[in-house]
């Protein structure tokens, strides 16, 4: 049995964006209620994440928008940055939070202290471009603990796996032409953020799927699609954007996957990491708001992880 890292902390709860907002933090506890529920809570190691720099931020974003964030930042009330985006006075500390937990994830898996990690965190963040935020994202928390690997631990390649509902256009942004980094992804098409089809560059396996995609075929594109090129490229270390979106139940998208679907995923790319990464994996929530089906696609994913 591996030892999973669950990273996460008490500050990603208090981001808030207003009533009747999909992205709650009732997402954070559902996950963790049913964790407790199914007695998996107890095959973990639980660590808080720690903020993070403003050195590994601008490793993904610029200075810019690291400071008009700062200062969008409300004492009292709530400020939107777009219709979906939006701020209270706790949304930067969790931000920062969940970037951070990534680092930590990192820094685990690299030394040793644990074999892979999982962070449940929010808000999440692989919508959040270089310059701007957006689609409920702030920072892009894969990104920065991307980055991290390459410039901090001296990693020559990474991959960054991303199957929610909506395209990774801030991962993209952030890595698009970079050699050292392979992203592949699945993403329900049209749809916001409506991207991800236009020309992608040569580091971007973009596999956009029409709604009403079931498992069956989402299995079929990882299979073909995905896995050559993945194991082609030999990454040193993986990154899940582990959105679950995608799911019948969630009613954000149109795709039809169940948790069983993310488990047999999350097989195949630990069955690569095992292969050519020293098993080494970092997983951090990205969407995912019907809640019950949210918690049990966690649940499937992480007993993956951990070999349960």
């Amino acid at each position: 049995m591996s030892v999973t890292a669950f990273i996460t902390h008490r500050d990603c709860h208090l981001h808030d964006m207003g009533s009747y907002h999909p992205e709650a933090p009732e997402r954070l506890s559902a996950i963790s209620d049913h964790l407790i529920a199914q007695g998996l809570d107890a095959y973990f190691t639980y660590h808080d994440a720690p903020l993070a720099t403003f050195q590994q931020l601008k490793r993904v974003h610029t200075a810019a928008h690291l400071e008009r964030l700062k200062r969008a930042s409300p004492d009292l009330g709530i400020v939107h940055l777009d219709p979906d985006t939006a701020m209270n006075r706790h949304t930067w500390q969790a931000a920062m939070r969940a970037a951070g937990a990534g680092v930590l994830a990192v820094d685990l898996v690299l030394s040793g202290q644990a074999a892979n990690a999982f962070c449940a965190v929010r808000p999440p963040g692989h919508h959040a471009e270089r310059a701007s935020a957006m689609g409920f994202c702030f920072f892009n928390n894969i990104a920065v603990a991307a980055a991290h690997a390459l410039a901090a631990h001296n990693l020559s390649r990474v991959a960054v796996i991303d199957f929610d509902v909506h395209h990774g256009n801030g991962t993209e942004d952030c890595f698009r032409g970079d050699q050292r980094v392979l992203m592949v992804s699945t993403f329900q098409h049209p749809f916001y953020p409506y991207s991800g089809t236009e020309s992608p560059a040569a580091n971007m396996v973009n596999v956009p799927l029409p709604r009403g995609t079931d498992g069956e075929e989402f299995r079929r594109v990882v299979s073909d699609l995905w896995m050559p090129r993945l194991r082609e490229f030999q990454p040193e270390m993986l990154f899940i954007s582990a959105g679950f979106d995608a799911h019948y139940e969630d009613e954000m998208g149109g795709l039809r996957l169940l948790e069983q679907d993310y488990a047999w995923v999350t097989g195949q790319l630990k069955e690569l990491a095992d292969d050519c990464a020293h098993g080494r994996i970092v997983s951090i929530l990205e969407g995912g708001y019907s809640l019950s089906a949210l918690a049990r696609s966690v649940a499937a994913h992480i007993r993956v992880l951990a070999e349960l």
